[in-house]
């Protein structure tokens, strides 16, 4: 009976501290919302705190981007690059995120170089701040596929049309979801001529620009009509993430065998074969899925905002 009030007590502490520390509610909303009073939520937030399941610790503003880049490139045993907090006076981590990395790649990109993208607010955030290049015979290509059912926008059109528009070439679109319902149909449609061009010229790329995606109830994945409610709670139970639309765990593994033989696009060992694997990601919500992806090898280099710097730097062994 003990054991059982403790863990409704812990229970309690867990909503109580997501509903702070996640969804930025003061005290006295907290107590409003869930009909108990302010000492009690003060309590169980300390309950929270004692027990292991927040953990806070001070950010050091004082170690400096190139620091950070150096500790980090040690670590994961690759180029790790940390944008500047002032990175030419862009506004917000978005933007200034956006602009490094589409520096960096217009600085890499090669005549004949097949770059293939992923979509989502962080990949726009980079192929907007593109500009025109005179570099011949470069293609560009989705590395998955994008249509959505949800309103959620991917930005997944407007992305590839932007970066094949600075490189003068023509986007080559993947056209279909991100999951089929059905893996016979899914094998069907990519014995399509065209289909397995787009899918094949992903595989060829030698350039791959692509972010990772939490399994918070926000998550872009989550909110495209895909995935139902028990689906959602499958992965938030085991996945740390996903990178290119696939779930993995804390070590990179793939969670849910099932729905990745219906995912659409590149798979993730395709991702370690590229010449410049870049992964591009800000937030310290990103930091478990992104370690994953380094520690699993499926990026080379990597592109942070000093946040997701500082908590790789700090929380992940």
């Amino acid at each position: 009976m003990v054991q059982k009030d403790e863990n409704a007590k812990l229970k309690q502490a867990m909503t109580v501290a997501k509903l702070y520390y996640e969804e930025n509610l003061g005290q006295a909303a907290i107590a409003e919302k869930l009909q108990i009073s302010r000492p009690t939520i003060s309590r169980l937030l300390q309950v929270a705190k004692e027990s292991g399941l927040v953990k806070i610790h001070v950010e050091n503003p004082f170690v400096d981007f190139q620091t950070l880049a150096h500790v980090l490139s040690e670590k994961y045993q690759m180029e790790i690059r940390v944008v500047p907090d002032q990175y030419e006076s862009q506004m917000t981590m978005l933007e200034r995120l956006g602009a490094y990395a589409a520096a960096y790649l217009i600085n890499i990109v090669q005549p004949t170089d097949i770059i293939g993208i992923g979509w989502g607010k962080t990949i726009h955030a980079v192929t907007t701040h593109l500009e025109k290049q005179d570099i011949l015979g470069v293609q560009a290509v989705q590395l998955k596929g994008s249509f959505s059912f949800g309103h959620e926008k991917t930005y997944a059109y407007e992305s590839i049309n932007a970066l094949a528009d600075a490189f003068n070439t023509q986007p080559q679109h993947l056209p279909l979801p991100t999951f089929f319902d059905n893996l016979t149909t899914k094998k069907l449609v990519e014995q399509d001529r065209y289909i397995r061009s787009i899918l094949d010229l992903g595989k060829q790329a030698n350039i791959a620009l692509f972010t990772v995606g939490s399994v918070r109830k926000d998550a872009l994945l989550f909110n495209l009509g895909y995935l139902d409610e028990k689906q959602k709670a499958n992965l938030q139970q085991k996945a740390v993430g996903d990178v290119v639309s696939r779930f993995i765990d804390e070590k990179g593994r793939l969670v849910d065998l099932e729905l990745d033989r219906r995912t659409v696009g590149i798979e993730l060992d395709e991702l370690k074969k590229k010449e410049h694997s870049i992964l591009v990601a800000g937030g310290a919500k990103k930091a478990a899925a992104v370690h994953a992806v380094l520690r699993a090898g499926y990026a080379n280099q990597g592109i942070f905002d000093s946040v997701l710097a500082q908590k790789l730097m700090n929380d992940l062994n």
